[in-house]
């Protein structure tokens, strides 16, 4: 278990990452299956957005969630990300009647009285994250939020929001891949009390060990072509230092995360139960430093075959720039 931050809830080292439910063709009966599995195996924080399958994600939660479960858990949700009929992205919208107009509608299909940790996906370039948050803490204040989040935005931004209310987390990209909030963004939050957690530790999945290659992912530059060679060279560089471990490579990279900071919790996508019990282990393996330094020289910061997202995307991030 982990605090996330001064001001934030105690949570399970790693959440779980609900996003891929909503896209997998395996069914609204394995996500409630997977929600549960995890719920079970100890696993106390859940992760969605009202965007994740335009509102299907906040769905199935509440089917899943069985008697005494909301209790046991912290749901942390996003808004602001809009999305047409066809489930592409249009646009966001961080204004305070946004925010508010949102919530209303994540606590009806999530069953909930209250969301744990509430946070604008992105920063609205059109609205001061003063009046974002502004309105997030007026939700606070009347019970509906327990705690105000951030998503992918930088130092400055951070430093505005939790001027306005105290910040009880910054999600952010953070792996062996995508090293960039060791620049400043972690030192700011540490100054600042803020926790950290991390989604993306698996690099969407180029990170398991056990990606197929093949089949470029359009608005993911780390999959085309030579990058994508080279991305998987610096995987395989993995693979012996978790056999000797006796880990997977998965493991071992959601394991490095943790390794990082206590004040770090780490997102896991799953779709299937079977799949949340061999990340959980990931919890159980104390990385020294000898093995931590044998990670990184594997896969140094800068080796990594292209950016993140795309150049529109990229644009998009605070955190990037």
């Amino acid at each position: 278990m982990r605090r996330l931050g001064t001001h934030g809830p105690t949570v399970s080292a790693i959440g779980l990452g609900c996003n891929q439910m909503s896209s997998s063709d395996a069914g609204d009966d394995v996500g409630v299956a997977t929600v549960r599995a995890a719920i079970d195996a100890g696993i106390t924080l859940l992760d969605t957005g009202d965007f994740y399958g335009n509102g299907h994600n906040e769905w199935l939660i509440r089917q899943a969630l069985r008697p005494g479960d909301r209790e046991r858990i912290v749901i942390s949700d996003k808004f602001g990300g809009l999305r047409d009929p066809a489930g592409r992205f249009v646009g966001m919208n961080m204004s305070p009647a946004s925010l508010k107009s949102a919530l209303a509608y994540s606590l009806q299909r999530l069953g909930t009285d209250h969301i744990d940790i509430y946070r604008p996906a992105r920063l609205d370039p059109a609205v001061p994250i003063e009046d974002t948050i502004g309105a997030a803490a007026e939700m606070v204040a009347a019970g509906w939020v327990r705690h105000v989040g951030l998503s992918e935005v930088g130092p400055e931004t951070i430093r505005r929001a939790h001027a306005v209310h105290p910040i009880a987390d910054l999600q952010i990209e953070y792996s062996l891949f995508s090293r960039g909030p060791e620049r400043e963004i972690l030192a700011t939050c540490r100054e600042l009390g803020i926790g950290v957690t991390a989604y993306g530790v698996l690099s969407h999945g180029l990170l398991t060990g056990a990606y197929p290659g093949g089949g470029e992912i359009a608005h993911l530059p780390r999959f085309h072509g030579d990058n994508l060679a080279a991305n998987l060279a610096l995987v395989e560089r993995l693979r012996p230092i978790a056999e000797g471990l006796g880990v997977t490579i998965a493991q071992l990279a959601i394991a490095w995360v943790l390794a990082q900071a206590d004040d770090i919790v780490a997102l896991v996508g799953a779709s299937r139960p079977s799949r949340v019990a061999a990340a959980l282990d990931a919890a159980d393996i104390v990385l020294d430093a000898a093995a931590i330094e044998a990670i990184e020289a594997a896969v140094p910061a800068d080796a990594v075959a292209g950016t993140r997202y795309g150049a529109p995307q990229m644009a998009m991030l605070d955190s990037e720039r």
